[in-house]
């Protein structure tokens, strides 16, 4: 079976990234998936950017949800501009345990949506509390450049009870996947736009393929 095309940020090559445009064109472009970042504004709402900074220089966590830029929409509007679609919801930090307070609005807000959420982060605190605020809503560990071999890491994100691993696709081989797979780990990797780098991780049998461009994944995994 083919991973999934999820598509970073929206349709990230083709519209402004993690905009409603952006999750509106994925829907269009027929992705599996949104991936999309939150980060808390100053009165708590959901703010629906990657950066801890404005382009204007105001930190996201200064500003109100509405002294936010245009552009930038709340976690319940991309939910709903993502209908139909599995959702991954990465919720950002700026060090151990910053995602704390995000939990429990982030949680509300799927739970409220009702669609398919994923629920990842960076931070292996702020995960692990979303996986005890709400154990029916799956969650996944992200990684970068990796700090122990493959399998302690695998075995370290599946002991606590998470459902996926997001792994930079440059740290994985077909072993790594095979080990996640093994530990009942789906793999979804990020953020991948080379269609040689794309069939590769599909032959290795990758459950989900992160990537900005929707419609270039598609062709590079052979699927109409």
């Amino acid at each position: 079976m083919a991973p999934q095309v999820i598509a970073h940020r929206g349709a990230s090559a083709h519209q402004p990234e993690n905009t409603l445009a952006a999750f509106r064109s994925a829907v269009e472009m027929g992705a599996d998936g949104v991936e999309l970042d939150v980060r808390a504004t100053a009165d708590g709402a959901l703010a629906v950017v990657h950066d801890a900074v404005l382009a204007d220089g105001r930190k996201v966590a200064d500003v109100t949800a509405a002294e936010l830029p245009p552009h930038v929409c709340l976690l319940p509007e991309a939910l709903d501009a993502c209908d139909g679609l599995m959702v991954n919801v990465e919720i950002k930090t700026d060090g151990p345990g910053g995602g704390a307070a995000l939990v429990d609005p982030v949680v509300a807000a799927a739970r409220s949506w009702g669609g398919a959420v994923l629920v990842s982060s960076f931070d292996p605190g702020t995960v692990d509390q979303v996986r005890e605020a709400a154990p029916e809503l799956p969650t996944a560990q992200l990684t970068f450049l990796l700090d122990r071999p493959v399998a302690e890491v695998v075995a370290w994100v599946a002991e606590r009870g998470h459902v996926a691993w997001h792994p930079f696709h440059a740290t994985l081989d077909e072993q790594a996947v095979v080990a996640a797979h093994h530990a009942g780990l789906a793999v979804n990797a990020w953020t991948i736009d080379d269609a040689e780098r794309i069939a590769t991780l599909a032959a290795w049998a990758v459950d989900g393929i992160v990537t900005n461009d929707v419609p270039a994944a598609r062709q590079a995994l052979q699927r109409p």
